[in-house]
């Protein structure tokens, strides 16, 4: 199986087109010899557990030493490529999680979600971190009446078993969709509280604040290999080489989602690549189109969706594109190459909102920018976080499949509790269905194949 890195020359997404001065930012010319904790992957799960590191440092207490080791510039794998989305999901994949692990173990999963998006906004606000961040409604449009009736007895059922975040949603049917939504042809809808951000301007924030505590960022250092070290009596159990040169930390995070199994083997065919498209449609001035406030999927069936949100400055990020691609496996799963776009996907914006939104068909909308991003998908749908099973001292938070918004930073609040304090996975207030284990590992199901057009292909939580 190929060893998957990040390609050095991934191509620029709109969120990347204004560079921080910290994008290919270097602490000190030459990597430290050791470190208490090296974090790999400078995104937005990398970032987070560094800046949670940091919090929970009491005041008086020197903080550990940090290096965060980036095999490109700061943010520039999956979060710096996504869709701006801070989206739970109370009732679409939560239905499946309670069907198969019960109940109380969704109702984990969906609240975990939802908490992301007040507490963000007020981590956000209080920190006044430059963003774009705004808290606003998720409007899921249906277009099936067949997966609408699925999607609204799973949803059903949720609330009849006591599923309390699933309540905050509301439903509109069929003779209220398309007036509510402003979507032709909605067959139904779902509505509750979600976020749309800048995650470029996010993730650097927590990088300069963290720089600013003493954590050393190292840019442009792709990870090679992590092994146990020799030295006896050492309290520096482990060894990471990159292209750079080596360190000897204590501790290690691995922050590196789509590319996990090259440097943890256990995770190979459990995290595996795969590639999206995104693209920023803009709107010119004087247009009389609705103005669009609320955050969208467009959903046809259980595997072709899209998903976008209105941006202050006007223009609308969107993201999808499935049907142009998911028949050719080999140019989007188990590929690691975000150097070139999706070419079948490129001519799919061209009218989008035109073609979907009611009061768009002469707004002129055109297609400014197509990229591409690599996902890391988990076999099981679920995000790996905590202790590498059976290896001390080495913790993992990765796996996001495409849906790490509402997920990591929360998911790093934790992690941070058990490399700082040693605290048991359990202890953290984390879903239990989030913990990596030897359980997941060893199990030869393999979800990633569950939802497409013949029942074989990857699907998103989106």
């Amino acid at each position: 199986m190929a060893k998957h890195i990040p390609v050095p020359n991934g191509m620029t997404s709109f969120w990347r087109t204004e560079p921080h001065p910290l994008d290919s930012h270097r602490s000190t010319d030459f990597l430290p010899q050791e470190s208490d904790i090296v974090i790999v992957g400078a995104g937005y799960a990398g970032s987070s557990v560094a800046h949670h590191i940091l919090a929970q440092t009491p005041v008086g207490v020197k903080p550990p030493s940090i290096v965060i080791l980036e095999a490109r510039q700061a943010c520039s794998g999956a979060t710096g490529r996504n869709g701006g989305h801070i989206k739970p999901d109370l009732y679409n994949g939560i239905a499946g999680l309670a069907s198969e692990y019960g109940v109380d173990a969704a109702a984990e999963v969906a609240a975990f979600e939802a908490k992301h998006v007040w507490f963000l906004k007020e981590f956000i606000d209080r920190e006044k971190i430059d963003c774009d961040y705004s808290v606003t409604k998720a409007i899921d449009v249906q277009l099936s009446a067949v997966h609408t009736k699925r999607l609204k007895d799973g949803y059903e059922k949720l609330i009849k078993e006591g599923c309390a975040p699933t309540t905050t949603a509301k439903y509109f049917d069929a003779n209220q969709a398309e007036k509510y939504s402003g979507v032709k042809g909605a067959k139904g809808c779902f509505t509750y509280d979600a976020g749309h951000i800048w995650p470029y301007k996010f993730v650097l924030h927590l990088l300069e604040k963290a720089i600013a505590q003493g954590v050393n960022l190292q840019t442009h250092t792709p990870v090679s290999e992590i092994t146990e070290s020799n030295s006896p009596g050492s309290s520096h159990r482990w060894t990471v080489k990159s292209v750079r040169g080596c360190i000897s930390a204590k501790t290690v995070v691995l922050a590196t989602n789509a590319y996990t199994s090259t440097l943890v083997p256990e995770y190979r065919d459990k995290i595996i690549p795969v590639r999206g498209t995104c693209s920023r449609i803009i709107v010119p001035p004087g247009t009389t189109a609705p103005r669009l406030t609320n955050t969208y999927t467009l959903r046809w069936n259980n595997w072709n969706y899209d998903y976008l949100i209105p941006r202050a400055d006007g223009s609308i990020v969107v993201g999808g594109a499935r049907p142009t691609f998911i028949d050719d496996l080999d140019s989007w799963y188990n590929v690691s190459d975000d150097s070139r776009v999706l070419e079948p996907a490129v001519r799919y914006w061209d009218n989008y909102m035109q073609r979907n939104f009611i009061g768009w068909e002469n707004s002129n909308a055109y297609t400014d920018r197509v990229w591409t991003g690599i996902m890391g998908y988990s076999f099981d749908g679920l995000p790996h976080v905590g202790p590498v099973p059976g290896q001390q001292d080495k913790y993992i938070i990765a796996g996001f499949t495409g849906h790490g918004m509402p997920q990591i930073f929360l998911a790093a609040e934790g992690v941070a509790k058990m490399v700082l304090n040693d605290v048991r996975y359990g202890q953290t207030g984390l879903p239990r269905l989030f913990e990596s284990t030897s359980a997941r590992l060893e199990t030869r199901k393999n979800k990633t194949f569950a939802s497409t057009p013949e029942g074989g292909k990857p699907e998103a939580r989106l």
